[in-house]
């Protein structure tokens, strides 16, 4: 069942029928036009009709397992065929093909970076740039939505809700900068309720909704959460190259054509 921009709720809606909330404090200001551009929708990215969706891809380009394997399982052959053109894709960038199959027009492949402890201002650079020359890549396009999973969140290992944070900031960010206007919607899509409920948190500290008056401080930028660090898996040799697992639907053939 196809998904149209239509059935997917802005973050100012989500507001109105309290499924978000005012949080006690905020990073920014609020601005209400980007409550109107901003989304969150939980399901499967890949039945979204929307102009571009993101691929949490590896290095290869050429599929792998979670959100990866099920992007190139419904798009079909012809998918794997344009990225063998590519060359592949180094860590924090992004590359953008048609979507052949899928309802969307375009897929646009973002490699994330493997959360290792000892790295993290890297590894969160990386991240940061994933977004960031995904959003770009949509302008230069003059494509008007673009619909994001959450990058490195899978295998790759990246706590959710520090993968959040820097998501919602680039975001943010890009809203506030003169191309920010050239997107109609920006969608954070996810498929697990905890991964919903982080989101719920942390979007009204960085889209605070019309009547939020506090001036955020310089220090209230998104750092890094230390029990998340604390409790985060033991660091292990995981190669950049491993398919990235996220979460998706049961039953969905996550395997490369």
């Amino acid at each position: 069942m196809l998904v149209r921009l239509a059935d997917i709720k802005t973050i100012g809606q989500l507001f109105q029928t309290g499924v978000l909330k005012a949080a006690a404090k905020h990073r920014y200001n609020a601005n209400a036009g980007f409550l109107d551009r901003v989304s969150l929708f939980q399901g499967d990215i890949t039945v979204m009709e929307v102009d571009s969706i993101v691929n949490a891809a590896n290095r290869s380009l050429l599929g792998g397992g979670g959100v990866d394997g099920a992007i190139h399982s419904a798009a079909g052959r012809k998918l794997v065929e344009e990225c063998r053109t590519l060359g592949g894709c180094e860590t924090g960038e992004s590359k953008i093909t048609s979507a052949y199959r899928l309802p969307s027009k375009h897929i646009i492949h973002t490699v994330g970076p493997v959360y290792l402890r000892s790295d993290l201002e890297t590894r969160a650079q990386q991240l940061e740039s994933c977004y960031q020359t995904s959003l770009n890549l949509a302008v230069q396009h003059n494509l008007k939505h673009i619909a994001f999973p959450s990058v490195s969140t899978g295998i790759y290992g990246y706590p959710i809700e520090d993968a959040t944070h820097i998501a919602l900031d680039v975001v943010r960010r890009f809203c506030d900068s003169d191309a920010g206007s050239k997107l109609d919607r920006i969608i954070f899509v996810v498929w697990s309720n905890k991964d919903k409920e982080v989101y719920e948190t942390l979007i009204p500290e960085y889209f605070p909704p019309q009547d939020a008056t506090e001036i955020p401080s310089p220090s209230d930028k998104p750092t890094v959460d230390d029990s998340a660090v604390e409790t985060a898996a033991p660091e292990a040799p995981v190669s950049e190259e491993s398919p990235q697992i996220a979460d998706v639907p049961p039953n969905t053939d996550v395997k490369a054509p």
